[in-house]
């Protein structure tokens, strides 16, 4: 498979590019900010993009949404409890005195066990409510990853004060949907380095 991290945006957020070796069937995960840049990724790789999928709604997660899936003629998905999230982003990023850029709507939504297939790869999403209450983590199994947006970081976890946080539910969606996961899973959060889900069992602070 495919996996490739680029860091797009002044928030330093984590964007993927997953694509099928076989078909170059892709998907864009978090296309935060920089279009052009994450455009040229993909192109590099030459993969179709057909799906583009938000973690969750926060500005800095999906600023580039909108352009990427104009280019590609793509379709969004991203939980339904974080949907209103995407018209209002360009006005979050302004309060922070940051340019932004609102996301068009869904085509579909995210669901805790839907299976997201590109060519012959698949991800399975975690609904993981609790940094937003729309949070998602996607399971690559075959590959012994997953995509944790901002719901686990590493030696750290997602903050829980903004709008729809909930520091008690974000612990156990922790607890109960990535440390099941085996302890060589390799964990690529949001924002920062990747980190294993058996170093974060045994070292998370918060934990």
């Amino acid at each position: 498979m495919i996996f490739d991290m680029l860091v797009v945006g002044p928030l330093g957020v984590n964007c993927f590019i997953l694509g099928c070796e076989e078909t170059h069937q892709g998907v864009v995960v978090d296309a935060g900010d920089n279009a052009d840049k994450i455009i040229s990724a993909v192109e590099r790789r030459g993969l179709t993009i057909s799906q583009v999928v938000s973690t969750h709604g926060h500005f800095d997660h999906v600023g580039a949404n909108q352009a990427v899936l104009m280019h590609f003629g793509a379709r969004l998905l991203i939980h339904a409890a974080d949907a209103s999230m995407l018209e209002r982003a360009a006005d979050v990023a302004r309060s922070y005195g940051i340019g932004g850029v609102s996301s068009p709507r869904p085509d579909s939504f995210l669901s805790d066990g839907l299976e997201i297939a590109f060519g012959s790869c698949r991800m399975t999403v975690l609904h993981t409510p609790g940094h937003t209450q729309g949070g998602c983590c996607l399971y690559l199994e075959s590959e012994k990853k997953i995509i944790t947006g901002d719901t686990l970081f590493a030696d750290s976890i997602g903050r829980t004060d903004l709008p729809g946080g909930n520091h008690e539910q974000l612990l156990e969606s922790v607890r109960t949907k990535l440390f099941t996961l085996p302890d060589d899973v390799t964990a690529y959060p949001g924002h920062g380095p990747e980190t294993t889900i058996g170093h974060e069992k045994r070292h998370n602070p918060y934990f």
